[in-house]
């Protein structure tokens, strides 16, 4: 079994998002069921089946779901540190090349999310900054090339 490293936000989020499917979308789709299979012969329903197809949709979506909470362990965010690079750690670089700053999160592959500044700890980036320290400079190869960060600031 996989073990997943998730923070109490995530697996609060995860939590939520189970429940939501299970409470608001499952009714919500058998609903859709019940009415396609009142509209009369199944054979030839595309209502009915559509609705089927998403049922198995969402249900797969669940499963799917309830494996990640089954494999989570949560991570004991307290004994973070800010002396290198780690999970959980935000972590501000500078692009040598185009000299942007940036801030990141190192999160698990399940919290991930660019829009917010969280990346998994899996992709190129973040493991090319894992053990790094402030002033150390990461040669990352991403599909573009070499990219070159120097790590500017480490912090929880």
């Amino acid at each position: 079994m996989t073990v997943t490293y998730m923070t109490e936000e995530g697996l609060r989020k995860l939590q939520e998002d189970i429940r939501e499917l299970e409470s608001v979308q499952r009714p919500e789709i058998s609903r859709q069921i019940a009415e396609a299979r009142d509209k009369g012969d199944l054979s030839e329903n595309a209502e009915y089946d559509a609705a089927k197809e998403a049922q198995g949709m969402l249900e797969a979506k669940i499963a799917q779901l309830k494996a990640l909470l089954f494999s989570a362990r949560l991570i004991d965010e307290s004994a973070i540190g800010t002396d290198e690079v780690r999970i959980m750690n935000k972590v501000t670089i500078k692009n040598l090349k185009t000299k942007k700053e940036m801030t990141y999160t190192l999160v698990s592959e399940s919290e991930a999310d660019l829009r917010s500044g969280k990346i998994a700890v899996n992709t190129p980036i973040g493991l090319g900054l894992l053990g790094k320290k402030v002033g150390d400079v990461a040669e990352i190869e991403v599909p573009s090339g070499i990219m070159t960060f120097e790590i500017m600031n480490i912090s929880i």
